[in-house]
């Protein structure tokens, strides 16, 4: 049996961004941990996308076996991995790094973590539905895939720069029904079942640039973002009569989950995370 001190019996993992101090991963990954027996330690490890590389080989060679890749460097570590798995090069992007024998495999869990919290933890329908998202950037290459594959009507990418929006729609359009055009039109386009905010519109203190016709009393809207009170997003949802306004902190939970299982093995139950975080999924 190992001495619970030996800390080298611990396998090492971590989150990298900048900034990356208010990251709830550490706790989350721990509440994994406990839930099902796994020795290991999760940091947080602050770098820019131009310190990326030498924060993942100095990792490497210290041994770690696996990292998550968030804000703003998840475009970065496309370029950096020696392997991509096929939703990580579908979204040209990476959050999760395993090391094995000496390589780094790059996956991308961000769009299934958002599906699992919609269809599982939420119960909202995706098949047949309408799904506006806002923003063209790299979260929403993240989730287009993973929502095309529950069989949507329709995906409009709505962007301020709708040449932005239709690279994207292009990029995606072999795999299902995506569209684009820019915020000002998309109330046209509507109406929208799913209305899924992909910026950081009015985390700075701005007033959210979207129409507020893009919302209607049956119109679920949907933040990546997530804090400890309402986003701006969800308090402007919520102004504007949607059914529901909920806020990213299912999909984080979920997206966690599936690298857990990348690295362990193993599947962690997210529903007591959830409620241990004192998340409401609903």
């Amino acid at each position: 049996m190992s001495d619970p001190g030996d800390t080298t019996a611990i396998d090492r993992y971590g989150v990298v961004g900048d900034p990356v101090a208010h990251s709830r991963s550490p706790v989350i990954h721990k509440l994994f941990a406990l839930q099902t027996d796994q020795r290991m330690q999760y940091d947080l490890l602050r770098a820019s996308p131009q310190e990326l590389e030498d924060t993942l080989r100095r990792f490497q060679r210290e041994g770690g076996k696996g990292l998550n890749i968030t804000v703003p460097n998840k475009a970065e570590a496309v370029r950096l991995v020696d392997h991509l798995t096929e939703r990580a090069s579908t979204a040209g992007a990476v959050n999760t790094i395993s090391f094995r024998d000496g390589e780094m495999w790059g996956d991308n869990t961000d769009g299934s973590g958002l599906v699992r919290d919609l269809l599982d933890n939420l119960r909202i329908g995706i098949g047949g539905s309408d799904i506006l998202i806002l923003g063209a950037g790299g979260a929403t290459r993240g989730i287009i895939a993973p929502l095309l594959e529950q069989g949507p009507a329709r995906i409009m990418i709505a962007n301020r720069t709708v040449s932005k929006a239709q690279a994207l729609a292009e990029h995606f359009s072999a795999l299902g029904p995506v569209e684009a055009c820019r915020f000002v039109d998309a109330p046209q386009a509507g109406p929208w079942h799913l209305v899924i905010n992909a910026t950081s519109a009015g985390l700075h203190g701005e007033k959210p640039p979207f129409p507020a016709e893009i919302i209607d009393r049956k119109t679920v809207a949907y933040d990546l973002s997530y804090g400890l009170n309402p986003t701006p997003f969800s308090l402007w949802a919520n102004m504007h009569g949607a059914a529901r306004s909920l806020m990213g902190w299912g999909m984080l939970v979920e997206q966690a989950a599936e690298s857990f299982r990348i690295w362990r093995g193993v599947a962690p139950d997210t529903a007591p995370i959830l409620n241990q975080l004192e998340i409401s999924a609903s």
